[in-house]
């Protein structure tokens, strides 16, 4: 069985917040300047979670470039 098959393809912040374990404000403001790709579906805003991994990587092998 696929491992993303329990997963939703968009989260919600406070899920975001949560798996990134930071505050539900700094993923807003992460998202405000544009630094951590969003969905805004009408009011709502929602993190793809396939961006939100590349994101994390993406950061990941930066730290490991420049320890």
């Amino acid at each position: 069985m696929n491992d993303r098959s329990h997963q939703s393809m968009l989260m919600r912040v406070s899920e975001v917040a949560q798996e990134l374990r930071l505050a539900r404000s700094f993923v807003y403001e992460l998202i405000q300047s544009g630094q951590l790709p969003a969905v805004r579906i009408g009011r709502s805003v929602r993190v793809p979670r396939a961006e939100l991994e590349a994101w994390v990587r993406e950061r990941a092998e930066m730290n490991a470039r420049y320890p």
